[in-house]
Parts: C-alpha cells; sequence; structure tokens
C-alpha cells in the first residue's frame, strides 16, 4: 500500500479534540512547535474553543480540502468518521483510538468492518491503536506523545510494534544525537503495515538506514521483498525482533524439526535477507546510526586508536567476538607510528597512544592519521568521547575536533568513532559536533564494537546481493525426478531412501528382507560387515526401539540381529516388519542435512554434524528454501565443526563442493514435492573425501 501521501499531508484535522486528553494535547503541541507548515483544524463535536483555538463541530465544517485525519473518537465512533471523511475526499487516516482486534473477538469485529469499509473506498489507514508518526523530514508530526526536544532531522526510519516503546527509542535517539527521518509507531497494523512502510523508506531519499522493533512478521513473503529491496537500495536493516521461544518441533519424527525453531528460522531468515538483527534497543538505534553514517564497511580487519590501554583491551576481546580481525600494522606504519608515540608506548594494534594526550592535543589525531595510511587494514576505530562540559575557553575544544574532523573525512578508509561508554551527549557536545562537523560517535565500546561487526557483516551480505543481481551468482540446483504422488504419514528408510535415489541424491545401497535368509543372502550379496535396522512403516526413530545393529560379520550374527530387531519393533500399529541390510560404511565425517516446513517461512534447510550427536552438539545452520550450492558452503562455513570437514588432525579434507552439490540438490528435490511434503532428512550423510552418500533418511508428508 503506498504511504507517501499519508506521511506528507499538506492540512490535518484532529478528530476528537478535547482539552481532556493529553493525547490530544500532545498531537497538536508536537504539530505547532516542530515545524509542521499547514492548518491544523481540531474538531469536537460540541464545537467551541478547545486547547485555547476555535473548533469545528464536523469535518464537514472545516473549509478547504484535509489531506489527514488523526482520529481520537471513541472506538465505536471510529468508522462513522471515516464514512464522514471519504464523502469530503479524505484518503489518508491516523487512528489512535484503542479498542479493536487487540482486545479480543468483539474488537476484532469492529476493527474488520473499518478494514473493509477502507479496503473498498481505496483509503490509507494506520492504527488503529497506534500513536501515530513523526515525519522529521518534512516537519509533519502527528503524534500523540510528547516529543522530546530537540527533535533531530537525520537519515534513521524508525518503524516500531509497539507505542509504548516509541518515545523511549526516540528519546534514546536524541540522546546519543541521532538524528531521524520518520518514526511510526504502527498499532495494529490493520491495512498500513511494517511492509509499507520499509517500501516507503527504501525510497526515501532522506533515509539512509532503517530500524525496525518487530513483535511479528505478520506477512513474510511482502517482508522478504522489501528487505531485499532495502538491500540492493544500499539501505541496511537493523531490528530487534522479540519473542524468541524455546526450541519447538516442527515433526516429531525428524530429528530436524528440534533443531528447527522459530527464532532460529528468524535468523536464517535475516541473515540471507542481509537484515542485521540486534538485541537491544540501545543496539537497535547505536547500529542503525552508524550504518547511516559509514554505510558498509568494506572488510573484518580493523584498526584502532585509542588513548587507553584498558581500552584496548577490552576492544580486543570484543573484536573476537564480533568476528573481526586486528592485524598487525605494516612496518610503514609501525615506523612512522613510533616517531609519533611516546617512547614509553608500545606500537602494536590496537593502539594505545598513552595519556600523554592530555599533554600534546595532536596526538591522537596524527595517529590516525598513520593508521588509516595502513594498507593492511579495512576501516579504523578511534576511540574518542565527545566533551560533556564547556571549558571556560571552548575555542580549543572546538578547534581539535575540527582538526580531528578533518582527518576523518579526508582519511582513505572509514573510520568509526566510538566512545568509552554509554553517555547521553550534552547540549555542549553537539554543539561541537555540529560546529566542528565531526562524525557520529557510536555510544560506549561494548554497542560500537557489535555496530561495527554489523557493519562489517552488512557489507559482506549487500556486495553478495549486488553480485547476485548481475548474476555473478550461480543457480540454484535443478533435480530431474520422476513424479512423485504425495504420500501420507511417515515414510521410513527403505521408501524414503528410494525416493532420493530417483532424484538422483546418492544413497547406499539396501535390500529390504522379511526372512532370516533373505537376510543372510542380502548380507552375502553386499559382502560382510554389513548393517541390518528394522523396516517398519511409520517407525521414524529406529534406535530409539532398539532397531538397529551394526558392524555384523557372518550369517550368525545377521541372523540373529534379525530376529532381535524385528521382535523389538512388532508393536501394535507398525504393520508388516521386516529389515533393511546395507553394507557398512566406516570413517569421513556424518553430517545431517534436513529440510522442515516452518509455518510462517516455508521450507527451511538445517545443516550440520550428524550421527548420533545431532541432537547433543546441536551445531547446524539454517537457512530457508531456496539454496544453490555457494550458500550451502557458506553455511557448511558456520559450522564449529567446519574444521572436521577441512581435515582436522591429519584427516582426510572433505570435498566441500560435492557436499554442497548434494545439499543443494537434496533441498530443490524437497522444494518439488511441494506442499504436501513436511520434512525429509538425511541423518547421517557420509562425507569421506569426494565421497558423498547418505546411510539414513526420513520423509514425513504433511496431514
Amino acid at each position: 500500500m503506498p504511504v507517501g501521501e499519508l506521511f506528507n499531508p499538506r492540512s490535518i484535522a484532529l478528530v476528537g479534540a478535547t482539552d481532556k486528553s493529553g493525547w490530544s494535547i500532545s498531537t497538536l503541541t508536537n504539530l505547532r512547535t516542530h515545524g509542521f507548515r499547514g492548518p491544523v483544524h481540531l474538531v469536537n463535536p460540541r464545537g467551541g474553543v478547545v486547547h485555547g483555538e476555535q473548533a469545528y463541530s464536523s469535518l464537514s465544517d472545516i473549509p478547504g480540502q484535509v489531506d489527514l485525519a488523526y482520529v481520537m473518537v471513541p472506538t465505536t465512533a471510529v468508522l462513522s468518521v471515516l464514512r464522514e471523511g471519504t464523502k469530503l475526499g479524505i484518503r489518508d487516516y491516523v487512528i489512535l483510538t484503542a479498542g479493536f482486534g487487540e482486545t479480543g473477538p468483539e474488537g476484532a469485529a469492529l476493527e474488520a468492518e473499518i478494514v473493509d469499509f477502507a479496503r473498498e473506498n481505496d483509503l490509507t489507514v494506520l492504527g488503529p491503536n497506534g500513536n501515530g508518526f513523526i515525519n522529521a523530514a518534512a516537519d509533519v508530526t502527528p503524534y500523540g506523545l510528547p516529543i522530546p526536544s530537540p527533535l533531530l532531522r537525520g537519515s534513521v526510519g524508525v518503524v516500531l510494534q509497539s507505542g509504548a516503546l516509541a518515545s523511549s527509542v526516540l528519546g534514546f535517539a536524541q540522546a546519543r544525537n541521532v538524528g531521524i527521518s520518520l518514526l511510526t509507531s504502527m498499532g495494529n497494523e490493520s491495512l498500513v503495515t511494517v511492509t509499507d512502510v520499509i517500501d516507503y523508506l527504501v525510497d526515501d531519499p532522506a533515509t539512509k538506514a532503517i530500524a525496525l522493533f518487530l513483535e511479528s512478521v505478520r506477512d513474510p513473503a511482502a517482508f522478504s521483498r522489501a528487505a531485499r529491496r532495502a538491500l540492493l537500495a544500499g539501505k541496511p536493516i537493523v531490528a530487534l525482533k522479540i519473542g524468541r521461544s524455546r526450541l519447538a518441533s516442527r515433526t516429531a519424527q525428524a530429528h530436524t524439526g528440534a533443531l528447527v525453531g522459530d527464532d532460529n528460522v528468524i535468523d536464517a531468515v535475516f541473515r540471507q535477507l542481509g537484515v542485521v538483527r540486534v538485541r537491544s534497543l540501545e543496539d537497535l538505534i547505536i547500529t542503525a546510526g552508524l550504518l547511516a553514517e559509514v554505510g558498509p564497511l568494506p572488510g573484518p580487519r580493523i584498526g584502532v586508536v585509542t588513548p587507553s590501554g584498558g581500552a584496548s583491551e577490552i576492544i580486543a576481546d570484543r573484536a573476537e567476538d564480533e568476528g573481526l580481525e586486528l592485524p598487525a600494522f605494516a612496518p610503514d606504519t609501525v615506523a612512522r607510528l613510533r616517531e609519533i608515540v611516546p617512547a614509553f608506548g608500545t606500537v602494536q594494534n590496537p593502539l594505545d597512544v598513552t595519556g600523554y594526550v592530555l599533554i600534546d592535543r595532536t596526538l591522537l589525531g596524527r595517529a590516525l592519521e598513520a593508521v588509516t595510511a595502513d594498507p593492511g587494514v579495512d576501516a579504523v576505530m578511534l576511540l574518542s568521547d565527545l566533551p560533556r562540559v564547556a571549558p571556560p575557553d571552548p575555542a580549543p575544544v572546538h578547534a581539535m575536533f575540527a582538526a580531528s574532523a578533518r582527518r576523518i573525512a579526508e582519511a582513505p578508509m572509514p573510520v568509526v568513532v566510538v566512545s568509552n561508554v554509554l553517555t547521553d551527549v550534552t547540549e555542549f557536545g553537539r554543539e561541537v559536533q555540529r560546529e566542528s562537523g565531526f562524525p557520529y560517535v557510536a555510544g560506549g565500546i561494548e554497542h560500537g564494537m557489535h555496530a561495527i561487526g554489523a557493519a562489517v557483516r552488512w557489507g559482506q551480505a549487500y556486495r553478495a546481493a549486488v553480485e547476485a543481481a548481475d548474476g555473478a551468482v550461480p543457480a540454484k540446483a535443478v533435480v530431474s525426478a520422476p513424479a512423485v504422488e504425495p504420500g501420507t504419514g511417515v515414510w521410513a528408510e527403505h521408501r524414503a531412501a528410494a525416493l532420493l535415489s530417483s532424484a538422483g541424491i546418492p544413497v547406499v545401497p539396501g535390500e529390504l528382507v522379511y526372512d532370516e535368509e533373505s537376510a543372510v543372502a542380502a548380507a552375502v550379496g553386499f559382502g560382510y560387515p554389513v548393517v541390518l535396522k528394522v523396516a517398519a512403516e511409520g517407525l521414524g526413530h529406529k534406535s530409539d526401539v532398539g532397531g538397529v545393529r551394526l558392524g555384523l560379520s557372518d550369517a550368525r550374527d545377521v541372523e540373529r540381529a534379525y530376529r532381535e530387531v524385528v521382535a523389538a519393533a512388532a508393536v501394535p500399529g507398525t504393520g508388516r516388519v521386516g529389515a533393511l541390510v546395507q553394507p557398512q560404511r566406516g570413517g569421513g565425517v556424518e553430517l545431517l542435512v534436513g529440510v522442515v516446513r516452518d509455518p510462517a517461512w516455508g521450507l527451511t534447510l538445517a545443516v550440520g554434524l550428524g550421527g548420533i550427536w545431532v541432537e547433543a552438539l546441536r551445531d547446524t545452520a539454517l537457512r530457508v528454501l531456496p539454496v544453490d550450492a555457494a550458500e550451502v558452503r557458506r553455511a557448511l562455513d558456520e559450522l564449529r565443526g567446519a574444521a572436521l570437514l577441512r581435515g582436522a588432525r591429519g584427516a582426510e579434507p572433505a570435498d566441500l563442493d560435492a557436499v554442497a552439490e548434494v545439499v543443494a540438490r537434496v533441498a530443490a528435490f524437497a522444494e518439488s514435492l511441494g506442499d504436501d511434503l513436511e520434512s525429509l532428512e538425511i541423518n547421517p550423510l557420509l562425507v569421506r573425501g569426494s565421497h558423498v552418500e547418505a546411510l539414513d533418511a526420513l520423509v514425513t508428508w504433511r496431514g
């Protein structure tokens, strides 16, 4: 839904304005004091004087055109306001009034009436149950809570699925000198959605970064589309998504279901879409502020310039947490720094220029100039606090920060400024920053390092998206397999393996038998040693019932194993019980490859260390389908156990390209099975050098 006219009205009517309402008072005050230049009309059914101004008894009494109606009337009167406004040609509405879908079935019915009417008449409605918006870039502020002063205009667009937190977020942004372009309190999202606002901000020239507070993603497909638009447009999205929950099993029969939970899928989706996920409101604003200032950082190699040894150690620890590198300085840089840093200082990265900065005010700036010339770093972090209290003569302070600002502006690489701790920027600090042109200062080492890590990761996602758009990334795997009739229930290994084999996925050979003699014959055919597994429809985890025997080396072992596994599985509901005989494989690394259907995001791939360790280690990487082999390679690299695949301790390294191709083929085949598939799992997928083979499989159909 286009929202450009909603956020840029030339005239506004406050419907339900009254001296008894704090929302009414705040909304009018915000419009009057924060620069709105158009007419603001007050509407009260009694007319008279409201907030010291003449009020109209209805929208119809207002002379001239009204672009936006800000509605504050009782719940049951909202629809009548929309009806009257529609007759007058008013197309855009903010509904502050609560008492709709958030209250239960009766309120939901009232909200549905509003939605139906709005759609029939092509109206744009923000809310209900929302505080409105602050379009700081255009000085339009129909917002129902007090706006703290000063309202800082800037380039961060903020979209919140919370009315109560909006003012706190705004206050924190102003405390850290982060200017906003637009802030929107979404309310119930009955018509205008978070996705609609993201689309607006992607096209808004005043916005460089987007900050989201999300309780839910109501339309995953629309959100994905908007997030991809933002990524390709070079506008980072930073999101605080709440509602992290315990991992929930999607499919009782599959290990994968225990590993793919709501929050894990959100993490995977955001990573694929290039959305930066944060865990606090502070990180939301600080990270968005940094990304709006510096954009994508070119790489993870960070040079650090500080006036503190203790801070250097904290930074080194946090750099490791964030996956950042602090490389040794180049010899030329070291030589240059030794001429700058006092003799009692140590030239290394992170660089502590020592407390001598209190004597030589140029020391930090000159050191910064040297480090930004180092060819071995991608960006530089400068630890520097804005001044808090004005000295008797502020001129030297202004001059020092102006000199640093010039060095930063002229640096051949990005310079990120971070303060020691998270404190409010004072009015004097704001003045120095404004007049000197000193850049944005990320608040505190903890939040600043997180923001730098986010800027590096977002830069990688942005460059990959641009390459993909240019066709530089290989297409997803394509499978050619016989048409499969949708199944029901659980397909145990013998049926699941045949299904995978039909798609050209390498599967260990096996023979299904229903007596001891046939089992022995199959074992002789494969050659000893062999594996024997119980086979029964509807039986998922064979090992849970003692249905697997390994290392069988002769006929007697096979006969005994057949009797034992069949007896263990012979319970009501399992149907005919037999056994699957397979040659035993050894060595290599065992992986889990599973695809499970997430109710919101669809089929989701989990790849990780498998075998008996899958649920104990939970070392998996997730991707929402579709994926290609290149994306699977990136997922494999994320595993804690990736070193095993690369050949740890002299073991044979895996052919990761071959592994990725097989996993991508499994994912593509799962997609081809259509909406009836609930989950498909291979556990384990044996990887030994270039040999990749499924040793066990399970398919669960929906319903």
